[in-house]
């Protein structure tokens, strides 16, 4: 017996050759992006530059936080996966409203790959638009010290960033596109992911190192750690929460039978938007002082600089304005991603009903009430999540990495991670009952 149970767990553990060599390719495609993090962009001051980016903070500092420092650095993936996910929003959206798209979105995986091919070229545009931008912006820019960032400025110069940036943007698409085919979980989010925790252990050290020398009491380390530890759990449990709808499907029976009811459900997730509400809202406000410190502190910008100091984090403006933000974005998000007229016509035409509604239109209006409630208390929710930094921040004076978007996302990702792997594990003991059913039928 004991032989036969080594046998069968020999047998169950070569069964998960797919599933390691998905996890492997994942690790060495995010060994690869560290890499090329690490690769600059001629004719830059890698100093002057980080110097320079120090200073400014605000939507540049989101940016490189998401790319790993690679901005910082200002490599070839100093432009991350910003501009793939930008484009995939701008597709998504533009697919609600015009009919040819939204027909592309019904011819299957001939109309998806059409749609992926538009995501495609709207991210080479958007990627050198962008590069060309950050290019002519840095030709004007000094550290401190009056140390230029870039060497020659001129022509040449913008033409290699262009040229250096958009392509690291690409292959990134390509490498994010790549995970999710032949790894495990999201790919792009994985790249996210990878750009956000590798910050994190200068981060802690830095912490640890203001707590030694008596700039930051025991006290307040400990508060910030549970506090941190506290605001993940209830992500977690936020993320995990669902409201489902009961749904009976009209079986035909046999005999005297005649039809036979069989219940099911319709889950709704509280938070349908994700990350994107935030996202988008910390890109908005974080433009103004992004662009007040290119344009500089002349005449000119006198009121930007001023509009900035009033919108800068901590600030009550700056949280009201981000809360609102915030809730726009999570049911305008939704409202695209979710469309409960087509969710009530899939569940007439399989032949499902909900009890004491009638199908059709009167289905979509209760199932968009739900969502309208459900988005509400998702819309609340990230918020509340994405203000707590800001506010320790204000009252503590801590130097608090993970800030809202950033947790959410990297819990997000890591629970989609795990959730796929049980799946894949899942799928292999089904598969392994399957074949000792058929041994002992044989």
């Amino acid at each position: 017996m004991a032989g036969q149970k080594g046998n069968n767990m020999l047998g169950s553990l070569g069964k998960l050759t797919e599933l390691r060599q998905r996890i492997f390719f994942v690790i060495g495609a995010l060994v690869v992006f560290r890499l090329g993090s690490f690769i600059p962009v001629p004719g830059v001051n890698p100093e002057a530059m980080t110097n320079f980016l120090n200073q400014q903070g605000g939507l540049l500092g989101m940016f490189n936080m998401f790319s790993g420092g690679a901005l910082g650095r200002f490599s070839v993936f100093a432009l991350g996966v910003m501009p793939y996910i930008s484009a995939s929003i701008v597709v998504q959206m533009m697919g609600s409203v015009l009919p040819s798209l939204q027909q592309l979105k019904k011819e299957g995986e001939a109309g998806q790959r059409k749609l992926t091919m538009y995501t495609r070229i709207g991210t080479v545009g958007l990627a050198a638009f962008q590069a060309f931008g950050i290019a002519v912006a840095l030709q004007k820019q000094t550290a401190s010290g009056g140390v230029p960032v870039v060497y020659i400025p001129g022509p040449g110069f913008i033409l290699s960033a262009v040229i250096g940036l958009t392509a690291g943007a690409m292959f990134l698409m390509w490498l994010g596109e790549q995970m999710t085919e032949r790894g495990v979980g999201n790919g792009i989010s994985l790249l996210i992911f990878a750009g956000i925790v590798a910050g994190l252990p200068s981060a802690v050290v830095h912490t640890l190192t203001m707590a030694h020398n008596g700039e930051l009491s025991i006290l307040k380390v400990f508060m910030v750690i549970a506090v941190v530890l506290g605001v993940t759990a209830f992500v977690v449990f936020m993320e995990k929460g669902l409201r489902k709808i009961t749904v009976n499907y009209a079986r035909r029976g046999g005999g005297r039978q005649g039809y036979q009811n069989q219940s099911s459900a319709l889950p709704l997730k509280i938070n349908m938007s994700g990350v994107i509400p935030p996202i988008f809202a910390s890109s908005i406000l974080m433009f103004p002082a992004t662009a007040a410190n290119f344009m500089g502190a002349g005449n000119k910008s006198h009121w930007l600089n001023t509009l900035t100091s009033a919108m800068s984090p901590g600030e009550p403006l700056h949280d009201v304005l981000y809360g609102v933000l915030i809730l726009v974005f999570a049911f305008f998000y939704t409202a695209i991603v979710f469309n409960s007229q087509e969710t009530a016509d899939n569940l007439k035409r399989s032949g499902a009903l909900i009890p004491g509604i009638r199908p059709g239109r009167n289905t979509a209006n209760y199932i968009d009430g739900v969502m309208t409630r459900l988005t509400t208390v998702g819309a609340i929710y990230l918020v509340a999540v994405c203000l707590v930094p800001s506010f320790l921040q204000k009252a503590w004076h801590v130097p608090f990495y993970f800030g809202g978007t950033s947790l959410l996302i990297v819990v997000v990702v890591v629970m989609d991670f795990t959730a796929q792997i049980q799946s894949h594990l899942v799928s292999h003991q089904y598969e392994n009952l399957l074949k000792k059913a058929n041994l002992r039928r044989s």
